[in-house]
């Protein structure tokens, strides 16, 4: 009896497709859910440091000083909390693995220098000058108000 249920394995394996996939040969298809690794677009990055302090591993190191935002793969568990919290929402959780390694890997992002702001220009001098001497006339009649109460409370 055992040998009639072996042949019928054999039987229905010889016309099914294999279990396993020839990886080298074909590639691996990636589902949307699949945590992968952590991306940053650097260009966005506001450099808060919020994804730092939410990282349960302390994979990530932000420095706002040098803009530079650094993660260490081999630390990082995928957990997505740096990718929940960001303001905005410059970080991404890929879903491509990183290539395997017996040496740790960090990788280091560098911000590109902020744009100057442009400093107001300065009123001229002649509009200064105006609005002192407008303002002067009205200082004046208040002093010459108050000037006769005080002289009438003295007498």
């Amino acid at each position: 009896m055992p040998a009639f249920k072996l042949g019928k394995l054999v039987m229905r394996s010889l016309f099914k497709k294999p279990a396993t996939l020839m990886y080298p040969v074909i590639p691996r298809q990636w589902q949307e859910r699949t945590r992968g690794h952590i991306e940053n677009q650097i260009n966005d990055c506001i450099f808060c440091s919020i994804c730092q302090k939410k990282c349960p591993t302390n994979a990530i190191v932000v420095d706002k000083a040098n803009r530079s935002w650094t993660i260490e793969r081999m630390q990082c568990i995928q957990c997505s909390c740096c990718v929940e919290v960001c303001p905005k929402k410059c970080l991404t959780n890929e879903n491509t693995y990183t290539t395997p390694s017996t040496e740790k890997v960090v990788d280091t992002y560098i911000g590109a220098a902020p744009e100057p702001k442009p400093v107001p220009k300065a009123a001229p001098a002649e509009a200064k000058t105006e609005a002192a001497v407008k303002a002067a006339p009205a200082a004046e009649a208040k002093s010459a108000e108050e000037t006769p109460k005080q002289e009438a409370k003295a007498e």
